[in-house]
């Protein structure tokens, strides 16, 4: 199986189902992790040198971070469903989720230092978009866009329709280069609707040097450590994904592959 593609595993004492550090990825910035909870179970982290921005995926939670009670936050019944609510919790502090009903969070993390307040994410907070026409027409919702605060994380939902592609044409941001090309790791959490169904994703780089194409089932995550990463959802299948990026900028600058940049005119 591809290095590429990780596959979730049963849910430890805690809920965990991923646990997707710089480590474990072969990289710097870029962590991540899913909990499934059950009602009245608890998460709880010290963020030490990283920023963590919690999503609720599904299902209610109290949520607290930094010594503030947020409230219970959350209510919708599945990723595929509108207005997302998140928590960030700075580095140096403490965050904790204790589920009201069965739910599902997405943690991501990235470096930083702790300049700024523990804050939930409202659903009006988050920008809505549609990107692309035809079949290559996709529905974003920016959780935590660089117009955000934030000290490193990007994080944002994106809903492909059944046959439909995503981050298409392919692009890039494994470079350094501003204000050309942003660096940035990446992670694509995908869920499928119904769960039965699978995606397709390719990870390039122009010289070919990784080319790796996976099908991603309902619950795996593909990491992107650098190249072009375009992902399909096949006729039938609703295409979820949950993308975390980091990197020593954080600015989202993108490079097309010039083989398919025509199709930006189309």
């Amino acid at each position: 199986m591809s290095k590429l593609l990780v596959k979730p595993s049963l849910p430890d004492a805690h809920g965990r189902v991923h646990a997707v550090t710089p480590d474990s990825a072969g990289w710097t910035y870029v962590g991540f992790e899913v909990y499934r909870l059950k009602a009245g179970q608890r998460v709880r982290q010290e963020t030490g040198g990283r920023e963590a921005c919690i999503v609720m995926l599904s299902g209610k939670a109290r949520a607290e971070a930094a010594g503030q009670d947020f409230g219970v936050i959350g209510g919708r019944a599945s990723p595929f469903a509108p207005d997302p609510w998140s928590l960030y919790a700075p580095a140096q502090a403490d965050w904790t989720i204790t589920a009201e009903n069965d739910c599902e969070i997405g943690v991501c993390t990235a470096p930083a230092k702790g300049t700024l307040p523990a804050r939930v994410i409202r659903p009006d907070q988050v920008g809505q978009e549609t990107r692309g026409t035809g079949t290559n027409t996709r529905h974003v919702r920016n959780i935590l866009p660089e117009t955000e605060p934030a000290e490193s994380l990007l994080v944002v939902e994106v809903i492909t329709p059944p046959g439909h592609w995503s981050s298409y044409p392919p692009h890039k941001h494994d470079r350094d280069m501003l204000p050309a090309e942003s660096l940035l790791e990446e992670t694509y959490y995908h869920r499928l609707n119904p769960p039965s169904g699978f995606a397709l994703q390719r990870v390039y780089t122009d010289d070919r040097s990784l080319d790796e194409t996976v099908a991603a089932s309902d619950g795996d995550v593909v990491l992107v450590p650098r190249g072009y990463h375009p992902v399909g959802a096949p006729h039938g299948y609703e295409l979820y994904y949950l993308n975390v990026m980091a990197g020593p900028k954080r600015v989202w600058k993108f490079h097309n592959d010039p083989d398919h940049a025509w199709l930006m005119n189309k």
